[in-house]
């Protein structure tokens, strides 16, 4: 069942909404424009209906927020009103409201309109999910990674937990590809993407094709050794797959993995710290392969070999 959020002062109006929508539609209420949009930011929502008039922070005020943030910008708002100014009605939409309902309520009307705003969310979030979906492992590609890193460095900047950038390369990849084929080559791409994503399925992680043979991690929450012991585990399973790999490099198909954990600070930039990912792979790979070289909270190198 799709989620509506009423952000209405009026208890009055948003039971009369609640009683049009929620035969087809979870209805959750906030009275406050603050409630609003702190139900906006962590939870899922299809729709937002939106008063313009309220106490405090006004509807226009609240919309304008709700299009700033990268979680909440994309989420349709039907601006609910008895203001039947033009400009008002311009305003808000302007400010990115899709459409407007104005008081009385007509039922009829409000489901209307609220239909059609699901469904075309709904239509907008499936090709959205297809965009940022690699065809060949069914994980998120690049697109998505670069939407979602940065979302949840500010988030962990927000709460100051650790966080944790992981970088994965196939070992000898080119050499496997040129022994034993291209179309090979995709399936050991898949059965790793599928190794790691086994292991990678808590609500905090993300795991994403980052091009080619390489694949990127993200971790909120814990700290480096414990990351780093996680990872020296998906590397053996890795290994254990035994997908024969030519004999000239290596008996079995590998992974090299190079992280960073950090607790961000208001100066720091994520991409600093991904480029400290980018060289502990890089040891790891000049040190012999098939292993994990991690960068703990003080940049002490982690080796397990």
């Amino acid at each position: 069942m799709e989620k509506i959020l009423i952000v209405d002062d009026s208890m009055v109006q948003a039971a009369q909404l609640r009683s049009i929508l929620d035969d087809e539609y979870s209805v959750t209420v906030a009275q406050t424009a603050e409630e609003g949009l702190s139900r906006a930011s962590n939870e899922n929502y299809s729709l937002i209906l939106l008063d313009v008039v309220m106490p405090g922070m006004d509807g226009f005020t609240l919309l304008k927020k709700l299009q700033e943030e990268i979680i909440t910008q994309n989420v349709p708002v039907i601006l609910i009103t008895s203001l039947s100014a033009v400009e008002h009605e311009q305003h808000g939409l302007i400010l990115g409201a899709v459409d407007y309902i104005t008081k009385p309520f007509n039922p009829m009307i409000v489901k209307a309109r609220v239909n059609t705003h699901v469904k075309l969310y709904k239509y907008r979030r499936q090709a959205e999910r297809q965009s940022m979906t690699d065809q060949l492992t069914g994980i998120a590609n690049r697109r998505k990674y670069d939407r979602y890193s940065i979302t949840k460095w500010h988030e962990a900047l927000r709460m100051q937990v650790p966080f944790s950038i992981c970088m994965f390369d196939i070992d000898h990849f080119k050499m496997y590809n040129d022994t034993f084929g291209h179309p090979a080559g995709d399936k050991v791409i898949a059965a790793v993407a599928k190794t790691v994503s086994a292991h990678i399925q808590r609500s905090t992680d993300f795991f994403a094709r980052y091009g080619g043979e390489e694949f990127v991690a993200l971790f909120m929450g814990d700290p480096a050794d414990k990351l780093f012991a996680h990872l020296k585990k998906i590397r053996q399973a890795i290994e254990d797959l035994h997908i024969p790999h030519d004999p000239a490099v290596s008996q079995w198909v590998t992974v090299s993995i190079g992280g960073v954990t950090v607790i961000p600070a208001a100066e720091s930039a994520y991409n600093s710290y991904l480029k400290v990912a980018d060289t502990m792979l890089y040891d790891a790979k000049k040190h012999g392969r098939n292993q994990v070289v991690w960068a703990d909270e003080r940049m002490r190198q982690l080796w397990e070999k």
